[in-house]
């Protein structure tokens, strides 16, 4: 499945009701529906936030069903990563809204959630692949 989303939260958030409708989730259990849904959705708000901050673009999905494993790669061109590294999404003990530190519980998720995680930047283009882990996640209801 090849998705090209507008860089902006309304179009995010539209992509994420579209994909949880597609036949693609369809195919995948409660625990990985719920799991993409969650790192989909924390990947491409960064996106917005962080990479379209102060300039417009799409961010670009590729996604594939493997063998019950989602595989996915986000693009964009938006602004690259800090140092064109990760952050390291250490587990942050809950606390104030306001204290929460960026690149924090967000990127705790996506990296407990995913497997073979992989940032690029190649030709003004970010590029983040990973494959879902088949784990069970909480209900997504």
């Amino acid at each position: 499945m090849h998705l090209t989303v507008a860089g902006t939260a309304d179009a995010v958030r539209q992509a994420m009701q579209d994909l949880a409708a597609s036949p693609l989730f369809a195919k995948l259990d409660e625990g990985s529906r719920c799991n993409a849904e969650i790192v989909l959705a924390e990947v491409m708000n960064n996106i917005v936030e962080h990479a379209f901050a102060t300039q417009s673009g799409e961010i670009d999905l590729v996604l594939e069903n493997r063998h019950g494993r989602l595989q996915c790669v986000v693009s964009d061109t938006g602004s690259a990563m800090p140092d064109l590294t990760l952050p390291k999404g250490s587990f942050q003990p809950l606390g104030p809204i306001e204290d929460l530190p960026e690149g924090g519980f967000g990127w705790f998720l996506i990296r407990s959630l995913t497997e073979g995680l992989e940032y690029q930047r190649i030709g003004g283009v970010n590029r983040l692949s990973f494959a879902l882990i088949q784990e069970q996640s909480p209900d997504c209801a």
